[in-house]
């Protein structure tokens, strides 16, 4: 059969690489793909981007599946078009996309269903929101409504930082639309942990736990980017705060849209903020898989995908049991200089080392041109290592990572310390 993958990150190249594991599988096409997917035989770059041309293509090529991974086409409505016409496609449609596409809907839904995440306000008129920094304090967190590309969040330890924010995002309108509101919320302390399942519309199947580091530098430090690494499983997430996570955020989310009048298909992800002691409350959702965390979660799963996401949308994934890898993976992202506020484009790549059954470079902003791989985006490359332990999957990551070079390369390296502490 053939699969078709949208979208062009990390998160793409882990799944059209675990795709293609399939012995069912006779092709994996990428739209439109990095310079990973182009060098992979197994897969076939298609460069359209238009939604409606690739629900031609899709159509044309007799593809039997679409797996959609970025947020951008989801909330432009690409499963709604390809439902339309007939096409199977996994991912939730737009109204349920709100979720991620809109803070405020998301915050809103929270609140009305009795899931646990911080108290908020909305604003879209800049003096409203300074005087709400100046009545609540800080620290505070000040949020973009819209899709910011894991931009939009910055996490304000002083009064200055908050309306500077603010401003920013209100006044100098920095991102656009997608900060024309903002939602400023209380910040909350404790541990960070990504909780990502597949839902059908009606059952839910919970995959690896996994926890990625948003900050540019070490010891977290630096600005908020779209993630710097993540390792899976988190240890963090212990059986019983899973069952607690599943019972007291997965489950009414999903029911609670339902309720709404919004059935939930796709991959939803929970960013949960654990505390002290040890309660979780809700960052914020995705309504795809997460990009970092992809990329050690597809290297630990052992279960053929492409059964997994035939039963996904054919509403069976409570007839599928996911086997996993014991091992710890840990995948460390190399960004561009000048990553994340301006990422500088066109360095030569090299020193990239085969796979092996111990490490896998994922690529992301990356691009064939004239027979060398360049770099194209913020987020170049994610190392993935596994091993026994954390500690010995930071060891292998970061013997690969330092095999690689490009002018101005730039990676922390402490990804997974949270890990080491447990």
């Amino acid at each position: 059969m053939k699969i078709l993958v949208v979208g062009s990150g990390g998160r793409e190249h882990a799944l059209a690489w675990k795709l293609a594991q399939s012995e069912r599988i006779q092709m994996v096409y990428v739209a439109p793909g990095n310079g990973g997917t182009a060098r992979d035989a197994r897969l076939v770059n298609v460069n359209i981007t238009d939604l409606h041309e690739l629900a031609n293509f899709v159509e044309s090529e007799g593809i039997s599946l679409t797996v959609v991974g970025p947020e951008t086409p989801l909330a432009g409505g690409i499963v709604n078009l390809f439902r339309a016409r007939g096409l199977k496609v996994f991912g939730p449609t737009k109204e349920a996309a709100q979720l991620e596409s809109s803070k405020d809907f998301a915050k809103a839904f929270m609140q009305r269903h009795g899931i646990p995440t911080a108290k908020y306000q909305t604003f879209s008129e800049v003096a409203q929101a300074h005087a709400y920094i100046d009545a609540n304090g800080a620290p505070i967190v000040i949020k973009a409504d819209g899709l910011a590309a894991g931009k939009g969040v910055v996490v304000a330890m002083s009064l200055e930082e908050a309306h500077q924010a603010v401003d920013d995002m209100l006044a100098d309108n920095r991102f656009g639309d997608a900060g024309a509101r903002i939602v400023i919320e209380e910040f909350l302390a404790g541990e960070e942990a990504s909780f990502i399942v597949m839902c059908d519309g009606k059952n839910i199947l919970p995959l690896a736990t996994s926890q990625d580091h948003k900050r540019l530098k070490d010891n977290d430090e630096g600005p908020n980017t779209g993630g710097m690494g993540a390792y899976s499983p988190a240890p963090i997430v212990t059986p019983a705060m899973h069952a607690r996570v599943m019972r007291e955020i997965i489950n009414p989310t999903i029911a609670g849209m339902a309720k709404d009048g919004i059935v939930f298909t796709g991959f939803l992800y929970a960013g949960l903020m654990i505390d002290a002691a040890g309660n979780p409350r809700t960052l914020e959702f995705n309504c795809r898989m997460g990009d970092p965390e992809t990329q050690p979660i597809m290297s630990r799963l052992k279960t053929d995908l492409v059964t997994v996401m035939e039963h996904a949308v054919h509403g069976t994934l409570d007839q599928v049991e996911l086997e996993w890898d014991r091992r710890t993976a840990v995948g460390v992202v190399l960004a561009a200089a000048g990553y994340p506020d301006a990422p500088l484009k066109g360095a030569v790549i090299e020193g990239i080392p085969a796979e092996t059954s111990e490490s896998v470079t994922f690529h992301a902003g990356t691009a064939e041109v004239d027979g060398h791989l360049q770099v194209t985006g913020g987020r170049v490359l994610c190392v993935v290592g596994l091993a026994d332990s954390v500690k010995l999957a930071q060891k292998t990551a970061y013997e690969v990572v330092d095999q690689i070079s490009f002018e101005g390369a730039q990676c922390r390296r402490d990804i997974g310390w949270r890990g080491l502490k447990h």
